[in-house]
């Protein structure tokens, strides 16, 4: 069994080991352009399989890599994308764990299986940070709550379709009759698609939990607002009574209750003052206030 392991998609070891493999050049193809979904290929005489490694950014963003392996009866071709350290220490982790004399079929799974792996911890961290957003959600609904919402559906929706995608992959592997996978390995990938069906199934649990984060936002939101709009309605009637007096008093008309006086501003502000007290007393009375 030979394993080569092509660090370059660009260089000739590529078209070298194409040319030796009869390697299909839509496969190649495939290698040099990224970017391409989780899928599964039968070509002459192999298997061609694009992986999707996912990448932490700085930012906490995900970002999804590419890595090809080309799986035939006695080698195995595993294809990075340029300077990718994830995919590398992956490689570095199943050559760390195959046991001497490996196949090409236990290499394959392998790397699936690690890779499947690696998907854990992204979901774990994500779910702590969903966690963080209801506490923030309850605690003060602000803007930057509502981003860090709508960043982390950004990121389920991303990793949904990397994991059903990889899920599919598995799937139309178990269906197929390939002479170089061994029936010994069925259970084991049966083991690995297990894992993709389980994070998928907390990718949609992190979803519901995101959407009631939402929920709970904009209830926080409303309920701000009827505060507002409460305090605001019992300021402005405590002030009408004093408006509507200082409006009549200030008509200029004959007649009203010491207009004449000397002390008819004294005599006007009682009566605001004394309706005003009036209107509190029975705001409490009813619990409105």
């Amino acid at each position: 069994m030979e394993w080569h392991h092509v660090i370059d998609p660009e260089g000739p070891e590529l078209d070298r080991l194409a040319e030796r493999y009869k390697l299909h050049p839509l496969h190649i193809e495939d290698c040099r352009h990224r970017d391409q979904r989780a899928k599964l290929e039968e070509g002459h005489g192999y298997l061609f399989t694009v992986l999707k490694p996912i990448r932490m950014k700085d930012s906490g963003d995900l970002a999804a890599l590419d890595m090809d392996v080309f799986l035939g009866a006695d080698f195995v071709i595993t294809v990075e994308e340029t300077g990718c350290p994830e995919v590398r220490e992956l490689i570095t982790r199943v050559k760390r764990v195959l046991p001497a004399g490996a196949r090409p079929d236990q290499v394959y799974h392998r790397v699936m299986d690690e890779l499947v792996d690696s998907y854990l911890p992204l979901l774990d961290r994500l779910h702590d940070t969903i966690d963080e957003i209801e506490d923030q959600a309850l605690d003060a609904a602000t803007a930057e709550v509502l981003q860090s919402i709508f960043r982390a559906k950004r990121t389920l929706v991303f990793l949904r379709g990397i994991l059903a995608n990889t899920r599919d992959l598995i799937s139309q592997l178990q269906r197929l009759n390939v002479q170089w996978i061994s029936p010994e390995l069925a259970p084991y990938f049966r083991d690995v698609f297990d894992h993709v069906a389980r994070n998928l199934d907390m990718v949609e649990i992190m979803r519901d939990l995101l959407a009631g984060s939402l929920e709970v936002y904009l209830s926080s939101v409303a309920n701000r607002t009827n505060q507002v709009m409460k305090v605001l309605t019992v300021l402005s009637t405590i002030a009408l009574p004093a408006l509507v007096i200082s409006g009549f008093y200030g008509m200029n008309v004959k007649g009203l209750p010491g207009a004449d006086s000397s002390h008819g501003v004294a005599i006007a502000v009682a009566l605001m003052a004394g309706v005003t007290v009036v209107l509190l007393w029975v705001l409490r009375r009813f619990g409105w206030l």
